[in-house]
């Protein structure tokens, strides 16, 4: 015999098993009991949340020789042939496939004749949402006055494409997503059936990554026990199978968000996709983290309603104190504007990499609740006093409230007024290392050839030279910066360096933050060692 899925093996089949939707299995018994059964019936809501299952139950309900308290008895001729899909009074039409005026005559031709045995004739339309606007019209009048042996039950996830006239006609019944204490349950009962182990932090986990839905939730769950068959089916193995990723690496994530860290992001985010982890997933998650958070900074009594273990609350907790509501709510929403954009992207690992630089730097976004928290930083960071750098050898000109103090020789500036402040260009240095200059006089030759993606962001790459006399790579892109300044690339870059100057170069790369450009804020060296190479020609 061929295996039967999990969610089609325990569909219910009498109201009692239906979960989460008493407040319209209640209303349906009522009516079959009082013999107050109406002519068409609208089922809205999420998908898996039983709206085909109840109404299959109902048209057995309704048709049943022996209905015990509005239920159907299951053993009837009846319940038996509705149960196996051979009965002539249940039709069973998906409009997404029969959507036109055509297939809806087909069924106005077909009420005209009696059940050849039972009460009533049934047709569930599923998806009813995808019929045209003229199989709508054929099916009005049909709707509103059908004989009295018909019943209409139509289905749809999205209701608001359902025009008026036929709403009008029918009674509604809003399906609600069943909660994850109601799926885990669900699934608990079902895996002590089935005598598999499964760890209820698993269950729970499964529960919560099916939303809402008790066909998606038995999916995922017959997914992982396919993949671990005949072995107990823990947490850690579930994250596996379904590509997701645990809550501390969240919060390992977000910890190096708070202190701006775009390297140690990127490289949060390189062991996630080597790990093989879900893009799409990873980006729900973390916004239910941050969910999780703001809920917890709102409110002292949330730890009922937070969907996380003890051990996690605790550093929960600690994050809570470690940043405020208005920086959170931005971090959600970049990350909800992720979701909507990475579901059809081809690059999901840019998009993700390009919002996690956005959490870190908000000077990337002009919008208002990224300048107000750069406002607030800047504001932090003159009550501490604001460290200002200047070129070897240029004096800072300023008035006498400017700088309050100076420390290891950089005069940090206060909060008082500041008057006569003057930006002197970058000074020339008075002689460039050897080896730099050897660097230099290659370098387009060098950034041909590294690999790919670094070759393409060097060639926009501007070399310069520190106080210090280091060789600096400035990127005007802080994604640009963000990609190259990583391990791997940076040996591949020292590497070829080293390869055409016999020695190991010491180098830095930054971005330009300077606000100013690159001619303005850096020694040039293209255009200084050019210069001497056609002095000296």
């Amino acid at each position: 015999m061929s295996y039967t899925a999990l969610y089609r093996k325990f569909r219910p089949q009498e109201f009692e098993d239906v979960k989460g939707q008493e407040h319209i299995v209640t209303t349906l018994k009522n009516q079959i009991k009082a013999d107050r059964v109406g002519h068409a019936y609208l089922f809205c809501g999420t998908r898996g949340t039983g709206k085909t299952t109840i109404a299959k139950i109902f048209a057995k309900a309704v048709n049943c020789e022996h209905p015990a308290d509005g239920s159907p008895c299951g053993n009837c001729p009846s319940c038996k042939a509705i149960a196996a899909g051979s009965s002539m009074n249940v039709i069973e039409i998906d409009a997404a496939s029969n959507n036109g005026v055509d297939n809806i005559r087909e069924i106005r031709e077909e009420v005209a004749y009696s059940p050849t045995e039972g009460k009533y004739k049934v047709y569930i339309i599923d998806e009813v949402h995808m019929l045209s606007i003229g199989a709508f019209n054929a099916l009005l009048k049909t709707l509103e006055e059908p004989p009295s042996y018909v019943i209409f039950i139509l289905a749809t996830t999205e209701a608001h494409k359902i025009p008026v006239t036929i709403l009008s006609r029918c009674q509604r019944y809003d399906f609600k997503r069943i909660t994850i204490e109601t799926i885990g349950k669900r699934l608990t009962e079902l895996m002590e059936r089935e005598q598999v182990q499964v760890e209820p932090k698993a269950i729970r986990y499964i529960a919560r990554a099916a939303d809402g839905s008790m066909r998606d939730a038995l999916s995922l769950l017959d997914q992982c026990i396919a993949f671990y068959l005949g072995q107990d089916l823990t947490y850690d193995r579930v994250l596996e199978v379904l590509g997701a990723v645990d809550t501390e690496v969240f919060s390992q994530m977000l910890r190096e968000i708070i202190k701006k860290d775009v390297s140690g992001v990127i490289a949060r985010l390189e062991e996630l996709i080597i790990q093989g982890r879900e893009p799409g997933q990873f980006v729900t998650d973390f916004t239910w983290y941050l969910r999780n958070l703001l809920l917890l900074q709102s409110s002292d009594n949330m730890e009922d309603v937070l969907d996380i273990s003890s051990d996690n609350l605790v550093l929960l907790k600690e994050e809570a104190q470690m940043t405020d509501a208005a920086e959170l709510m931005r971090y959600i929403r970049i990350f909800s504007e992720l979701s909507n954009q990475i579901r059809y992207a081809t690059q999901k690992r840019v998009l993700m990499e390009i919002a996690l630089i956005k959490l870190c730097k908000p000077q990337m976004e002009r919008d208002y609740d990224s300048l107000a928290l750069r406002i607030a930083q800047l504001e932090k960071k003159m009550e501490e006093g604001i460290p200002v750098s200047y070129s070897a050898g240029a004096e800072p000109s300023v008035g006498q409230e400017g700088y309050a103090a100076a420390k290891d020789g950089v005069p940090v500036l206060n909060s008082g007024n500041i008057s006569g402040t003057s930006i002197h260009s970058p000074r020339l240095p008075e002689a460039i290392p050897e080896d730099v200059q050897q660097v230099i006089k290659s370098w387009r030759s060098i950034i041909e050839e590294l690999s790919g993606g670094l070759r393409n962001y060097l060639r926009l790459a501007r070399p310069s030279l520190s106080e210090s006399g280091q060789l600096l790579i400035i990127l005007e892109d802080e994604v640009a910066e963000s990609f190259v300044n990583t391990q791997a690339h940076q040996e591949e870059l020292r590497a070829v360096m080293a390869k055409r100057t016999g020695k190991e170069i010491p180098f830095k790369i930054e971005a330009n933050q300077t606000g100013r450009s690159f001619e303005e804020s850096y020694v040039d060296l293209e255009k200084i060692i050019n210069m001497e190479i056609t002095i000296e020609d």
